[in-house]
């Protein structure tokens, strides 16, 4: 027999999926079947699998050790020693508290893994929470601490990631239905006098990983909506602030584009000379877009700590040197 107690990080979610993640080579069958004959219970009673747990909640397995061995799989695997190999950063963080935390993601950083064998900022993120002692090895078995939203890989600033289940879960859902206010800064090539509330169609083809803006719905399109505002001009470029409305792939930099003002640095939408110039000059390697403010609405519950909170990230050093040296800033 078995006894599992449900801690924060697991609590929030259905038992039957909890179950999967914690005996992963189980069938489905076999679960509910233990569950209808009472041999995994919630509490002490029976079970649907239908439940939501809760933080202290209690699910005892009256399986043999031999049957739990068989459908557990593999434990959870130590990432700790990859993202030492990798040369895991010190986190820029810019907000924590116990159910989530706010970092400066630099540009080159992956948010997720594109690969498997990939190490992004999320197993960065595991392994500062398992070295803080915020989040113990067995838990990643059944819960993984996980990013709300994805920056390009040489995009920098501000991502969001839960702690918990339930954060996690709440996070997700204000940056889906667009509940919180996102503000960009970049550098863009011609000097922008104007601010602009800019919509269009954003059609992506998957072949070539880029994006291309119309004016007209297409077959597979989606409905896009950019706000920008100058700061400063100067040098030719202007530095905007700009205010993402829906979120979709590439959006800033392909509308920006199209609108005649691609963003330094940018060689997959924007002007080869102008970047290459930039680069001979700074050694530019990344386009200058930076996820500077994220403004969170009323919070309650689990995100009561950063009700109304404005989280803001510096922009990085070289971004700032080359706004200075053009007199933006």
């Amino acid at each position: 027999m078995k006894e599992l107690n449900i801690r924060t990080n697991e609590a929030g979610q259905r038992l039957d999926k909890f179950l999967g993640k914690y005996l992963a080579q189980a069938p489905k069958s076999f679960l509910y079947k233990m569950m209808r004959k009472k041999n995994i219970t919630l509490n002490g009673k029976k079970a649907s699998g239908r439940e939501i747990l809760s933080e202290g909640d209690q699910v005892k397995l009256f399986l043999s050790d031999e049957t739990i061995g068989k459908f557990s799989g593999t434990e959870a695997v130590d990432i700790r020693p990859h993202t030492e190999k990798a040369g895991r950063p010190e986190l820029n963080i810019l907000y924590e508290d116990d159910q989530t935390i706010f970092i400066n993601k630099p540009a080159g950083m992956l948010s997720q893994k594109a690969k498997p064998e990939d190490i992004s900022l999320v197993e960065h993120l595991i392994s500062y929470l398992l070295d803080s002692g915020q989040i113990q090895q067995e838990e990643l078995r059944t819960f993984r601490p996980s990013i709300c939203n994805r920056l390009d890989r040489n995009t920098s600033g501000i991502v969001a990631a839960g702690k918990t289940l339930a954060a996690l879960q709440e996070l997700s859902t204000m940056f889906r239905e667009r509940a919180l206010q996102k503000y960009y800064l970049c550098l863009v090539k011609g000097n922008v006098t104007e601010g602009k509330r800019i919509s269009g169609y954003l059609s992506k083809d998957a072949r070539t990983n880029t994006v291309r803006v119309c004016q007209e719905k297409q077959e597979d399109s989606a409905f896009i909506e950019t706000e920008y505002r100058p700061l400063a001009s100067g040098g030719n470029v202007t530095l905007l602030e700009v205010h993402l409305i829906t979120g979709k792939t590439h959006q800033i930099r392909a509308h920006l584009a199209s609108e005649g003002h691609p963003i330094a640095g940018d060689y997959k939408y924007g002007d080869r000379t102008f970047n290459d110039r930039l680069k001979k000059q700074y050694g530019l390697c990344a386009q200058l877009l930076h996820s500077a403010r994220l403004c969170m609405p009323v919070c309650t519950g689990v995100l009561s700590a950063v009700s109304e909170k404005e989280i803001t990230a510096p922009l990085p050093e070289l971004f700032k040197k080359i706004c200075v040296d053009k007199g933006v800033m």
